[in-house]
């Protein structure tokens, strides 16, 4: 029996996908974990474990699910001027050393090229099972307490003024105003965060995003408070 036949269900791994997971992960680590953004490892390492939870409440592949969350940002279009082929290229060079299956290659390069926001009028719903469920653990990430600070990491790496009243949201209709926005951080709240909820792909994503979505918005409320002296 080959070893692809091993496997009895989704949530099933052979021993060389466990190894080809494992490995991953060290290279995430080694990679990312100094990363100043929100994209760090650990931001990897919550999103493989929300996508796995979600991977077996909605019956997607885990394999295919676990290494797509783990190369999603491996080399993320914001950090390489734009390009979305990038993060694709990368995570299949370091899969094909590893020895993975060119299908598993190609249905995780393509839910890394589909899993980022890219404009609140862009569609970016995902094509695959495995591809929803990552763009949802990712998403999930970017809501609660934890996706307010990496919020606010991101826009003190890139510079970006907290809050600048005379400046309102924008909300972008193609990915290459999205990509060349540089609004104020407490703009990027209006402009995805406040969205991400209501783009959740399944049920179980839509459930947990519920009370973090409600987090982020009693914050914003506090924000402006504050800002304007009224508290």
């Amino acid at each position: 029996m080959s070893e692809t036949n091993l496997r009895k269900k989704p949530t099933d791994l052979t021993p060389k996908e466990s190894d080809i997971v494992e490995k991953t992960i060290e290279m995430v680590k080694e990679k990312l974990s100094h990363e100043a953004t929100g994209h760090d490892y650990h931001h990897i390492m919550r999103v493989k474990k929300l996508a796995v939870r979600l991977a077996q409440q909605e019956g997607a592949d885990v394999y295919i699910v676990e290494l797509a969350a783990l190369l999603h940002d491996i080399a993320d279009w914001k950090f390489h001027g734009g390009d979305l082929e990038v993060g694709p290229k990368v995570a299949e060079e370091w899969l094909i050393s590893l020895g993975a299956d060119q299908i598993a290659i190609d249905k995780v390069k393509n839910i890394i090229r589909e899993v980022s926001y890219k404009g609140a009028g862009v569609k970016t719903q995902p094509t695959s099972l495995a591809g929803k469920v990552v763009q949802d653990a990712d998403r999930l990430d970017a809501l609660g307490a934890i996706g307010i600070a990496r919020t606010f990491a991101y826009g003190g790496r890139f510079e970006r003024p907290m809050y600048d009243p005379d400046q309102p949201p924008v909300m972008h209709q193609t990915f290459e105003e999205y990509k060349n926005a540089k609004g104020s951080t407490l703009n990027h709240f209006y402009e995805k965060i406040f969205l991400l909820k209501d783009r959740l792909n399944t049920d179980s994503a839509r459930a947990l995003a519920e009370e973090r979505h409600r987090y982020v918005e009693e914050f914003v409320e506090r924000f402006l408070l504050e800002w304007e002296g009224k508290l």
